[in-house]
């Protein structure tokens, strides 16, 4: 992927980024210049992921973690601080997908979607407040500012992590760490859920392409250039926002 943006002498670490749109926001940073970690539960995907930010000729980093547990979280963000020299963006883009409403759909979310997030950065904080240009960014979704039929344990802990996003902007503003969400529409990719639903649940996929007015799925380096841009000087007076890359889904309710 082009970009005109330049990461070059940034550490980036990306907690849930070896497939979909995690993938491509690692790629994406470095083949900007960036020094680049990620984290996920797959060995077999790490190695794929490391090997493609290698490529790009900076710093690769690969560890694999439990996102749902502090301790593993903890070790994480620590060693890729020290591999990478430092910390100046932290991506949170893990889920859990708790769509299912019981308590194992609502732990799930509850566990990854929001508190991997405000883990990650408990443990990054010291390491960003070291850095000149630090900003955090969470992956939230366009399912946080709409009720729906299914999934609402997903569409609530959504909501939280974009409200969170507010509350720690302003927490963190007076240590100069902006902290930003991006809200993703329907993102489809090899084997990723509108992949699989596409196959599995051909009904479902099409209602949801005809609500989507550009009149496609998004790809995840389209989310990969939001991330670029919300933690570059371009965005540098940006912060507690929650940007949605939609294609305009969020605008049919």
């Amino acid at each position: 992927m082009h970009t005109t943006f330049d990461f070059h002498g940034y550490r980036v670490v990306v907690a849930g980024g070896s497939r979909g749109i995690g993938r491509s926001i690692a790629l994406a940073f470095a083949e900007a210049g960036a020094a680049v970690s990620v984290c996920a539960r797959g060995a077999a995907a790490l190695v794929d992921a490391r090997d493609a930010i290698a490529a790009h000729g900076g710093t690769a980093h690969t560890q694999s973690c439990d996102l749902a547990d502090v301790r593993a979280i903890e070790g994480y963000v620590h060693d890729a601080a020290a591999a990478l020299g430092g910390i100046d963006v932290l991506v949170n883009n893990a889920t859990g997908y708790g769509f299912h409403d019981d308590d194992d759909g609502w732990n799930a979310g509850f566990q990854v979607d929001l508190m991997a997030a405000v883990r990650a950065s408990r443990f990054a904080l010291p390491y960003l407040k070291a850095s000149p240009h630090a900003s955090i960014l969470h992956t939230s979704s366009i399912a946080a500012f709409h009720p729906r039929r299914n999934g609402a344990p997903y569409a609530a802990v959504k909501a939280a992590l974009s409200h969170y996003t507010t509350s720690q902007a302003l927490a963190l503003a007076e240590s100069r760490i902006r902290v930003n969400a991006i809200a993703p529409g329907s993102i489809e990719f090899p084997d990723g859920l509108w992949d699989r639903r596409r196959r599995e649940e051909p009904d479902v996929w099409r209602a949801t392409l005809a609500k989507i007015p550009f009149g496609r799925f998004g790809r995840p380096e389209e989310i990969a250039h939001a991330a670029l841009f919300l933690a570059s000087p371009y965005a540098g007076w940006i912060t507690g926002q929650t940007l949605c890359v939609d294609g305009g889904q969020g605008l049919m309710g």
